[in-house]
């Protein structure tokens, strides 16, 4: 059975094939960016298809999104934290969308029970802002 750790890097690194990423949830596993919110973006995606539908439409704002320099912090079986960054460029905006994430995933029985995600809202908005 896949700890917290390997589920939080097997994600990672499929975040371009948002079938694969989602597919390491559990039926009721979530996906939660509390801060999205303040940008109007929905903050929780619930399920395989909810979340990869929310992982396609960030790689349809963002194509070559991608986590680079992983730091585990916490790895137990069930729980794992982890910063995580992504530097990509926003085809929208012609900007470079550099974000520093940190991770918290909860595993149960193999699958991704809860990936809550923190993220710098202000970076994402100077990324994604409309061109003045």
């Amino acid at each position: 059975m896949k700890t917290a750790v390997q589920l939080l890097q097997m994600y990672l690194e499929s975040i371009q094939n948002p079938r694969a990423a989602a597919a390491l949830f559990a039926e009721k596993g979530a996906i939660e960016i509390p801060y999205l919110q303040s940008l109007g973006i929905k903050p929780r995606a619930e399920g395989p298809g909810e979340i990869e539908q929310f992982i396609s439409s960030l790689l349809a704002k963002v194509p070559t999104f991608a986590f680079k320099r992983v730091r585990f912090l916490i790895d137990t079986p069930d729980q794992a934290f982890a910063e995580y960054d992504v530097e990509a460029q926003v085809p929208a905006t012609g900007r470079i969308y550099r974000q520093s994430y940190a991770g918290r995933l909860v595993a149960h029985e193999g699958k991704i029970l809860l990936l809550r995600e923190s993220m710098d809202t202000l970076a994402a908005a100077n990324a994604f802002a409309p061109l003045n």
